[in-house]
């Protein structure tokens, strides 16, 4: 555990809610609902909010236990992977939170990961209340399911499961049209040169944004000419059909055009990187789902893709559908 966070979790939350993750089962949560288990943030906390069985947290929280045994909640993952790291997280709760936790982890095609066999990614380790837990996972199996134990009782603010989505190519068709910079599918937003007001990583999430705050929105910028930019790594090599660039909710702070490059390499190192024009740049509108087929220059095949607006603003989400090469 480190009280710096530590650089897994730069990678995709396997769990979150957004990508699809699912609390599917817990032993309590009487308190507080497993669902918020997986929500965004660190979670808030409202001094006068009560319900019926006492005080709202903004967490997973079993009831005081007293009988033997311990707590538990079951997660779907939102795709298969490998897992890096986790983060046990007890904001807010100083004097409800559990002593200790342990993590299994297993693969199972079932949606309630039933007849798994359930493998101990993290042993039996100490929480202090009120705090973020990193733990790395030295193991490189493939994992859909996690089962947060806690001891014995008690409230866990958000749990986010850090790692690498993992997709059998192999059962693919190769010509089988897919979102190639989905996070679900394996594509990741590897760097930016500005995210002020919200991440890059909402740009491939699935489904339509929520609201403003669930895009990639850069800050005002006066330089004449500007131009911010995110680089995509594909989840597979391949060629690209068809972009759906989305400015949902983004009504006074669209950006006036867009560009699209791609490139090949090996690497997510970007200074070697050569780049090609997918879509020329190409003007944007409001609040407004804009698709480009005929537009495109170039069809890769491609790696990564850079997405430039221009001069600033924010993007809600960004769709590249094609083939793997």
């Amino acid at each position: 555990m480190s009280k710096e966070k530590p650089v897994f979790t730069k990678l995709m939350d396997l769990a979150a809610e957004r990508l699809g993750g699912k609390a599917i089962a817990c032993s309590d949560d009487f308190f507080a609902s497993m669902d918020n288990l997986i929500k965004p943030g660190r979670g808030t906390f409202i001094e006068d909010k009560y319900t019926e069985n006492g005080k709202w947290m903004d967490g997973w929280e079993s009831r005081r236990k007293r009988t033997d045994g311990h707590d538990w909640c079951i997660v779907k993952l939102g795709t298969p992977g490998i897992i890096k790291g986790v983060d046990v997280d007890t904001n807010h709760f100083l004097g409800n939170h559990p002593p200790e936790c342990a993590i299994e982890a297993c693969f199972s095609k079932n949606e309630d990961a039933d007849g798994a066999d359930w493998k101990w990614i993290l042993s039996r380790s100490n929480l202090k209340p009120g705090s973020q837990h990193f733990f790395e996972i030295p193991d490189d199996s493939i994992y859909t399911h996690v089962k947060l134990h806690i001891y014995p009782d008690g409230g866990v603010a958000r749990l986010k499961v850090y790692g690498e989505v993992k997709i059998n190519w192999d059962q693919r068709n190769s010509s089988e049209s897919l979102d190639l910079a989905a996070a679900v599918n394996g594509g990741k937003s590897i760097l930016c040169n500005d995210m002020f007001f919200s991440h890059m990583d909402n740009l491939i999430m699935p489904g339509k944004g929520i609201n403003m705050g669930d895009g990639w929105e850069t800050k005002r910028n006066r330089t004449p000419n500007n131009r911010d930019w995110v680089i995509i790594r594909l989840a597979k090599k391949g060629k690209i059909n068809e972009v759906m660039v989305d400015t949902h909710h983004f009504k006074g702070n669209y950006p006036d055009s867009c560009m699209i490059e791609g490139c090949v390499s090996e690497t997510d190192e970007t200074d070697g990187m050569k780049w090609r024009t997918l879509l020329p740049q190409s003007k944007l509108e409001a609040h407004h789902e804009h698709l480009f087929d005929k537009e495109i220059e170039n069809h890769g095949p491609f790696t990564h893709v850079r997405l430039s607006i221009f001069p600033d603003g924010g993007i809600s989400r960004l769709r590249l559908w094609g083939t793997i090469d």
